[in-house]
């Protein structure tokens, strides 16, 4: 098993394939196609402006799928219909709840700062729930809870690689206890977008964005959920340019749908 092997393959939305050691995890499958409508919850439907880079019939064999939570974008009718229903799936209570009732037996929902292991060969891949906050205020409460990911690679109890998945959060106080209790990250992926309905922020924009990288210092940042949905307002140069302004752009890595890229700092 490589033990130093970290790489995304880029799918869209939220939607990443990620090798990590020997391990193979898929990020918030949307599968979704340009044109086709994904359910937000209360009434809302937002239509997809792009395609995304694979099907699931495309998808190589999958240790676990990691899903920061139920929203139509994240987790769509495709994925229910065609993800197979044995796969673990590590993600918050209520969503975990609502998938083993949809009847995905290994759905797992996990709480704040709680752990689930994948152990293969000596190998022992960890994903951790963090704290993680869709909306602002009193409108949390109307959207679905969210978590982010540290996902920590460790080779005979030595950590190899440690990246966080964001998830869809807004930049909040709780998450200045991230790198406390995780420092040392390797890679983020960062999910952005600027998501607003009604005029009311819901998912990072360019300036919460940057504000993360400087509070968890990641040696590298990849940008994803920024741009296939129109309630997405926050476009991703949008986030280069921040993070030129504020001097870390060199720790940036962009990734185009379909490219599969080292998550390792560049040179």
């Amino acid at each position: 098993m490589e033990t130093e092997q970290a790489e995304v393959t880029f799918v869209g939305t939220a939607t990443t394939v990620l090798r990590i050691g020997g391990f193979t995890l898929l990020t918030d499958p949307n599968f979704l196609h340009r044109g086709q409508r994904a359910y937000l919850g209360k009434g809302l439907w937002s239509k997809r402006s792009t395609d995304p880079a694979l099907t699931v019939a495309q998808l190589p064999a999958l240790d676990a799928v990691v899903l920061s939570h139920l929203h139509g974008d994240h987790f769509d009718r495709v994925a229910r219909r065609e993800l197979d229903r044995e796969l673990p799936i590590v993600t918050t209570p209520a969503a975990g709840r609502k998938l083993r009732r949809w009847g995905f037996r290994a759905a797992e929902g996990l709480p704040t700062w709680q752990s689930r292991e994948l152990r293969r060969e000596g190998h022992t891949l960890r994903l951790t729930a963090l704290p993680g906050q869709h909306g602002p205020g009193a409108l949390d409460r109307l959207l679905p809870d969210v978590m982010g990911t540290m996902v920590d690679l460790e080779h005979d109890g030595v950590r190899r690689f440690r990246l966080y998945v964001t998830g869809d959060t807004l930049h909040r106080p709780q998450l200045a206890e991230i790198p406390q209790r995780f420092p040392d990250v390797d890679a983020m992926l960062i999910h952005l977008g600027g998501t607003r309905i009604a005029g009311i922020l819901l998912t990072m924009d360019a300036r919460q964005g940057a504000d993360l990288v400087e509070l968890v210092r990641p040696k590298l940042t990849a940008p994803i959920h920024y741009d296939d949905y129109p309630v997405f307002r926050s476009p991703l140069r949008h986030f280069v340019d921040e993070a030129r302004r504020r001097g870390f752009v060199r720790a940036v890595r962009t990734i185009a749908r379909g490219e599969t890229v080292p998550l390792t700092p560049p040179a």
